[in-house]
């Protein structure tokens, strides 16, 4: 009994927030400098541990690079301790490089809604809290209208019978301390990774094959 009461918990951990620390390396991936990504577009969304957000648009075609982040809330340069309190208001984000002759910016929203459950107000899986809310950062009007639009045509196609998306203004944000980025890339041997951030990147590729890279088909 004590055997399986202990398995219990530590599956339980295992499933819990995203953001546990696991600084073992087992997979590398060279990331772009920023001068290699100034001529590139950006984009900002959150849908939930950024862990699985990250992976999701890395295997996108025309998408250069990914950062995870903080966005949305009212301190500056929080730390991952301090936004899980749910205090700072942020939400766990991805900044997205894209090559625009290459996806659109409604092309990014169409993965967006192809790689999570818009639905459910503040949690995302496992995960529950305002960090993990379904978000949209526009930068401009048309990032804005765009995004208003494709939501009101989601809806009267009924492709979900509510939307929970913030859809606000960008204001700042905040790159996430390193452990975090390319997670699930350098630790595919995590108990998250395997449970979560796998299985929902896996149902992306076989829901959205047309917005893969090639090397992501094989």
């Amino acid at each position: 009994m004590k055997k399986l009461i202990s398995s219990i918990l530590v599956l339980l951990i295992s499933l819990s927030a995203c953001g546990q620390k696991n600084k073992s390396v087992t997979t590398t991936k060279t990331s772009k400098k920023p001068k290699e990504l100034a001529n590139y577009q950006v984009a900002y969304f959150g849908s939930g541990c950024f862990w699985c957000v990250e992976a999701i648009y890395e295997s996108v075609k025309g998408v250069a690079e990914v950062e995870s982040g903080y966005a949305g809330g009212h301190v500056v340069n929080p730390t991952y301790e301090e936004i899980c309190t749910g205090t700072t208001g942020h939400a766990e984000t991805v900044k997205i490089y894209y090559d625009s002759t290459v996806i659109s910016y409604d092309e990014l929203l169409k993965v967006f809604y192809d790689s999570h459950d818009p639905t459910t107000l503040n949690r995302q899986g496992p995960d529950a809290g305002t960090q993990y809310r379904s978000a949209i950062f526009y930068q401009n009007a048309y990032e804005r209208d765009h995004t208003k639009a494709f939501i009101k045509e989601l809806l009267a196609d009924k492709k979900f019978p509510t939307i929970t998306t913030e859809v606000v203004e960008y204001t700042a944000f905040y790159k996430a301390e390193e452990y975090h980025q390319n997670f699930e890339c350098k630790n595919p041997n995590n108990g998250y990774v395997q449970a979560v951030s796998v299985p929902r990147l896996k149902q992306f590729q076989i829901k959205s094959p047309e917005m893969l890279k090639t090397e992501e088909k094989k």
